[in-house]
Parts: structure tokens; sequence; C-alpha cells
């Protein structure tokens, strides 16, 4: 068959399966193994894993943050021969909780058996005592749930990794108390004490990975008590900010922000007008007596972190020989939001 991609049974059979097409799907339908290598040399079809294979179109029409990494979770889950769910890191990407990239991406499936845990073939497979109360459904697959995912990304990936994932799931509704419902079970497995660390230090109002990584700075540097999603407003205009400790502001700058793009389609944002229209936001913040430090992702790394530790506590100090700590001369213009 000399366009195999094209055959109309392979088509629908795609479209019933999020896109997948699996060696034995293809063959069932009367195709050859040589039409399969013919559509994957053409580059007609991606092999996402062997012997599962979409769409060249599907699969650079997907983010590789996002998109990909579900795509590969969902294959990897449909080719275990035991009941698995879908968890950590690939159970964030179907749930839209935050995560910071790991070095070694790996598909995270776990299921319910000793504890005990192996990487193959980019796959982690854990094992874990308690699973059922934390399994649900998404998109046609099982995954354990967002209490259970944050914790588990806190218990694999560290402390950052933990406090980002457990902001982003209660940014979304997931109640403290599920949270630690979850930890519970879990006294003596690994990483317990970094997820409770982790647990202990997040805020539910935090809404993104670098708003709550500039957060755990300001941790570091011993300032507090740190106001999240600080607002103010005035017959003039309104502004939002990241972080508040005393009258100084701490604002984290994700690059997506200056990037030229579109808005619903119908207009091109320029980086220019976004960097004038925050000069002028800052500038209007400052005119009620406010210090501010900002910060980028590269500050939060590496030597660069230290030397942004050196300098927000600096700016900081600043700020306060200057202007004080009090905020009590702009109660009139804070915005309270329920807790």
């Amino acid at each position: 068959m000399r366009e195999p991609h094209r055959h109309p049974a392979v088509l629908a059979t795609m479209a019933g399966n999020h896109g997948i097409i699996t060696r034995q799907q293809t063959l069932a339908l009367g195709l050859k193994p040589a039409d399969i290598e013919r559509a994957v040399r053409a580059g007609e079809w991606v092999v996402v894993r062997r012997g599962h294979y979409v769409a060249r179109e599907l699969w650079d029409g997907l983010d590789p943050y996002v998109g990909r990494p579900k795509l590969e979770a969902r294959v990897a889950w449909l080719g275990m021969q035991r009941d698995y769910a879908i968890s950590h890191d690939s159970a964030a990407a179907y749930l839209s909780i935050s995560t910071l990239r790991q070095e070694l991406p790996l598909v995270h499936l776990t299921r319910l058996g000793p504890p005990r845990a192996r990487v193959r073939h980019g796959i982690k497979r854990h094992q874990a005592r308690v699973l059922l109360p934390h399994l649900q459904e998404v998109d046609g697959v099982l995954v354990l749930d967002a209490a259970r995912t944050a914790v588990d990304i806190a218990r694999e990936h560290g402390l950052e990794a933990g406090v980002v994932a457990i902001d982003s799931a209660r940014l979304r509704g997931v109640r403290l108390e599920d949270l630690w419902a979850a930890i519970e079970p879990m006294w003596r497995w690994p990483g317990i004490t970094t997820a409770r660390a982790a647990l202990e230090l997040s805020d539910a109002r935090a809404e993104s990975a670098g708003e709550s990584l500039a957060r755990m700075l300001l941790e570091e540097l011993g300032l507090g008590p740190i106001e999240t999603q600080f607002e103010i407003r005035d017959d003039v205009r309104w502004a939002r900010c990241d972080l508040r400790v005393g009258r100084h502001l701490v604002e984290f700058d994700g690059f997506l922000k200056y990037q030229r793009r579109d808005l619903d389609d119908r207009r091109r944002i320029d980086p220019e007008q976004v960097v004038w229209e925050e000069k002028q936001r800052q500038d209007w913040l400052l005119g009620y007596h406010l210090g501010m430090s900002r910060l980028i992702w590269a500050d939060l790394w590496g030597s660069r972190r230290r030397l942004a530790l050196e300098r927000v506590a600096r700016e900081y100090a600043l700020t306060c020989a200057r202007l004080g700590t009090s905020i009590d001369d702009l109660a009139h213009l804070v915005v309270r939001r329920a807790a």
C-alpha cells in the first residue's frame, strides 16, 4: 500500500484512540510491516514508543512541555500488562499542575504493591501501598489525583519542585486538608520529610512556578511576612504584584510576557509596548513610596541565585531605610480578597 497513513480504516482507528495506532491494529487492518516502515521512513508517522504511532501532523502540533508528555504517558499506560495509574510529573500534565522540567524527563506510572521502583525504557514504574483512594479517570486514562500527584512530585524531585507542584494544586482548588491526608499514610516513605516541608511552605495564591520560587528566595533571606498577589487600586489604575514584604515589592518576570504573540487571534502584542506598559505600571507603584525588586528565571539557579539573594537583600534594606515597613497609609488603596 503506497500511502498507509491515508487508509480510511487507519484514520478511523487513530481518530477513535486519541490519534494513536498500534502495530497490531495496523496489521489487523490488512496493512503489511513494510507499509508501517514506509510511513515512518517517509515521516508521515512518528514512533512514540515501540509499536505505537501517531501522525506527524499531530505530533508537530503538540507542545513539548505538556502535549507530548501527555501523549507519551498515554502510550506507556496503554502498553502496561498490569493495572497502573499515570502518576507524578506525567499525571501533573493531565491535571494542569505546574512542574519544574527535569534534566531527564521520564514517564511515571504507579501500581499497588510493595514500595519498589525501577526505570526501564524511559518509564519509571513506582509501586505504592496506597493507591485506590486517589484514582481518577481523566481524558480516558487512569491517573492519581491532584493531591497525591503534588505530594509525590515533592518526594520524587525535592523541595523546590514540591513547592511549585503543591502551590499549583492549591491554586486549582485542592484543599490543604486533602494534601495532608495524602501525606498521612506515607510516614515511612522515601522523601516524606521533604514533602511535609514543601506543604508547610506552600501558598494557594501563587500563580506560577516562577512566583513560587521567588517566594522561596525571600524565605531563604529570612524576610517576612510575605504577602502574595498584593493588589492596590486608585481612580486611575490598578496593579497586582507577585510578592510584598513590608513596603518592598518583588516581581517575577517570565520570558513569555515579553514575547511577540497573538492575543485571541485578533491582534499582535508588541514586546516594546509590553515593556512600555510595564514601565508605566512600575512608575505608578513606586509613586506610592514602594520599593521593588525584579527577578527572572536565571536569578533562581546556580551562581546567579547567590547574586540575586545579595541584590534583593540590598534593595529591601534600602526600601526599609528610606520608606519604613508599614503600609498603613495605603489602607484605602489595598484590595483585599477572600482567603
